[in-house]
């Protein structure tokens, strides 16, 4: 394998199975298990891979709402209020957008109770000016990534 295409391949291969070893990741990409080792480190400290997670089903664990939180902001708000979503524990994404709302949030919630006390806290901030909430009926796609593409070739 061409070196060039190495990060490509290996980040290819961690999609598929996040917890590869070294020894298996460098079997696959026919490298040695440290230019793996080298790779991933020089990957890692540039921030394309951040950490190693699990993909948690939250239903499975008791958290059978998802909402979509739509939030616009008074213009010096919008740090803060990003800054508090993101504390937030069940807030599991964030985005500044544009469109009609500046911020997009998504949270996962064990009902609609749970759901409801969260937004009325978070709607409360003086610099929440309008929001909009939208509970998911059913999830078709959650998570998904995508293998990257060398834009060398």
């Amino acid at each position: 394998m061409a070196y060039d295409d190495l990060d490509t391949e290996l980040v290819t291969a961690l999609l598929g199975n996040g917890r590869a070893s070294l020894r298996s990741l460098a079997d696959q990409l026919d490298v040695s298990v440290t230019t793996v080792s080298n790779h991933l480190d020089d990957l890692e400290q540039a921030g394309a891979i951040d950490g190693y997670t699990p993909i948690i089903n939250y239903e499975q664990l008791g958290y059978d709402v998802t909402a979509v939180l739509q939030l616009k902001v008074e213009g010096p708000g919008l740090p803060e209020i990003t800054d508090t979503l993101d504390n937030e524990p069940q807030i599991v994404s964030v985005y500044e957008t544009t469109g009609n709302y500046d911020i997009i949030a998504i949270g996962k919630f064990r009902d609609t109770g749970d759901m409801n006390d969260q937004i009325k806290r978070i709607v409360a901030d003086a610099d929440v000016q309008q929001s909009n909430t939208n509970v998911v009926l059913n999830t078709v796609s959650e998570y998904t990534q995508f293998s990257v593409e060398d834009d060398s070739a």
